[in-house]
């Protein structure tokens, strides 16, 4: 199958992936087939999330200097996503974040009200992207929020490929189990090419660091939410995302500022 083709093919399930994932409200055809596909574009998601981020950015430092433009930027990623992520973080912070059961976590989880420990941990997960962001090289800053938001995305699309769903039913419920080997495929290309244009404004060294922040975000809370709920929810594809992101742009940060 030809490029053309594939992504023609692929067309419904990539804007139900970004309806999803963002408020974009864009016509398309739905289909229980599309829906379960959906998750492979994940990244693809992100990439958008990422432009728009990147071009906030771009815009802002002209005029305010690089503080204000993270600001902006991170401001920007969470009013197309509708906060969808953060919401997750805050909720997983709050579950998680006392002794309580598996069963009275989940229910903690599903309240819409955000405690103490859902608000310093979302507080402290937001403050720290901003600051990264600001230390970054600018000229670097754009790239580095499209792959960041990026590969985070698949993140999310790794957990769900390699850990079982917790809920009997939720947001995630009709995509859970769904990822398969060309959905994972999928998501690194996306990923492989969303990384490339970061050549031309990091270094290598500072790439694999990225990732291996990415990574250490991911395992750092996965661990942790899969110990005590026995897998997954959305909410806790939220939080990795958030994490990962965040994993991504310290690591690319701690070998720049050697």
């Amino acid at each position: 199958m030809d490029l053309i083709a594939f992504f023609r093919t692929n067309r419904a399930a990539f804007l139900l992936a970004l309806q999803f994932l963002t408020r974009l409200r864009l016509p398309v055809d739905y289909s229980s087939e599309a829906r379960r596909a959906s998750p492979r574009w994940y990244p693809a998601a992100g990439v958008v999330v990422g432009l728009v981020a990147g071009a906030v950015y771009w815009g802002a430092a002209l005029l305010y200097g690089p503080v204000l433009a993270a600001i902006a930027a991170t401001t920007a990623a969470i009013v197309v996503t509708g906060a969808l992520h953060e919401d997750g973080l805050a909720d997983v912070c709050d579950g998680l974040g006392g002794h309580a059961s598996r069963e009275r976590a989940l229910e903690i989880m599903r309240d819409s009200r955000i405690g103490t420990y859902g608000a310093l941990g979302l507080g402290l997960v937001v403050a720290t992207r901003v600051v990264a962001l600001a230390a970054l090289p600018g000229v670097a800053v754009p790239l580095v929020l499209i792959a960041g938001h990026t590969a985070s995305r698949a993140s999310m699309l790794w957990v769900m490929a390699t850990s079982d769903y917790a809920r009997d039913k939720g947001a995630a419920t009709g995509v859970a189990g769904g990822v398969d080997r060309q959905a994972v495929m999928t998501a690194l290309a996306t990923t492989g090419i969303a990384l490339v244009p970061l050549l031309f404004v990091l270094s290598v060294s500072a790439i694999v660091a990225a990732l291996a922040g990415l990574v250490a975000g991911h395992f750092a809370l996965r661990q942790r939410f899969e110990r005590r709920l026995g897998g997954y929810t959305g909410d806790c594809l939220g939080a990795v995302q958030q994490c990962s992101e965040l994993g991504f742009y310290l690591g690319a940060l701690a070998l720049i500022r050697v």
